[in-house]
C-alpha cells in the first residue's frame, strides 16, 4: 500500500503560481508512475498531469500544456506541481495518485493509490 500526502493548496490570483507536492510513502517500490488529477465544483474528476517514475516521461492535459509542469525527486518519493499563469477555470481539488504501471497514466483507472486532495482557488 502507498500512502500520499498533498500540500501548497491555496488561494491566488489570476496569472499567478502555485506550486504542489505529493509525497509518498509505504511501498513505493511498487510506484510506476504518478500523476495529478483534478475536481471541479459540478464537474466531474479530470487528468492534469502524469510523470513515469523511472524514467521521467511527462504527459499534461492540453488545458495546461506551457503552463503546468510535472516533477519527481526519486530520493524524497515526492512528485511536484508547479502551476503558473493560473487562471479562474483552474479552480479545483487537486488529487494526487500513485500507479504500479508506467503507460496509460491519463486514466484515473490506472491509479490504485490516491491522496486526500488539495484546494486550489484562482480568483479573478
Amino acid at each position: 500500500q502507498v500512502q500520499l500526502v498533498e500540500s501548497g493548496g491555496g488561494l491566488v490570483q489570476a496569472g499567478g503560481s502555485l506550486r504542489l507536492s505529493c509525497a509518498a510513502s509505504g511501498r513505493t517500490s511498487s510506484v510506476y508512475g504518478m500523476g495529478w488529477f483534478r475536481r471541479a465544483p459540478g464537474k466531474e474528476r479530470e487528468f492534469v498531469a502524469a510523470i513515469t517514475w523511472s524514467g521521467g516521461s511527462t504527459f499534461y492535459a492540453d488545458s495546461v500544456k506551457g503552463r503546468f509542469t510535472i516533477s519527481r525527486d526519486s530520493a524524497k518519493n515526492t512528485v511536484y506541481l508547479q502551476m503558473n499563469s493560473l487562471k479562474p477555470e483552474d479552480t479545483a481539488v487537486y488529487y494526487c495518485a500513485a500507479s504500479k504501471i508506467n503507460y496509460g497514466l491519463e486514466y484515473a483507472s490506472s491509479f490504485a493509490s490516491w491522496g486526500q486532495g488539495t484546494q486550489v482557488t484562482v480568483s479573478s
